[in-house]
């Protein structure tokens, strides 16, 4: 197993944490020097709060661990494609490259635009597609079983 499948597969363990706690599974690991550092997870639902997610717990735990909000040094995986404010907020601490797993189908990202856009006088390399069939999966398993409890309610 390569280094990029090892740490998807570090923050797919925490989508699960979510998963088993009724949250969106998406699961983040910030990595420096091959080690992982922090990590996160969707709670949107136990918070209430539209901030919490995943990659936004890793990127403050990671910068609570080195006392610096610039981690030009770390790389971010996560297990879906980042939205709009998890890319600004990985810009904003200077991220070095951000991995991600399933894309987001919806096409509501614009990952490629923010990387790219070096807002910030920063850019960052971004790779989706790393274990993406388990990330979808785990999305896609989610989802379904959600629909399935809406309709059986509904019927109710």
């Amino acid at each position: 197993m390569d280094e990029k499948e090892k740490f998807m597969r570090a923050a797919l363990k925490r989508a699960e944490k979510g998963l088993a706690q009724g949250e969106v599974p998406v699961g983040a690991v910030i990595v420096c020097g091959g080690k992982i550092v922090a990590s996160g997870y969707n709670r949107r639902t136990a918070t209430q709060l539209a901030s919490s997610h995943a990659e936004m717990y890793a990127i403050d735990r990671a910068c609570r661990k080195f006392k610096s909000w610039r981690l030009p040094e770390c790389d971010l995986y996560v297990t879906l494609e980042p939205c709009p404010m998890c890319m600004g907020a990985a810009l904003n601490a200077r991220v070095r490259k951000i991995y991600f797993g399933a894309y987001e189908q919806k096409g509501r990202s614009m990952t490629k635009e923010l990387a790219e856009s070096n807002l910030l006088n920063h850019t960052v390399e971004v790779e989706g597609g790393v274990l993406e069939k388990e990330c979808s999966e785990i999305l896609s398993g989610f989802f379904r079983s959600m629909r399935a409890r809406t309709k059986k309610d509904a019927r109710e």
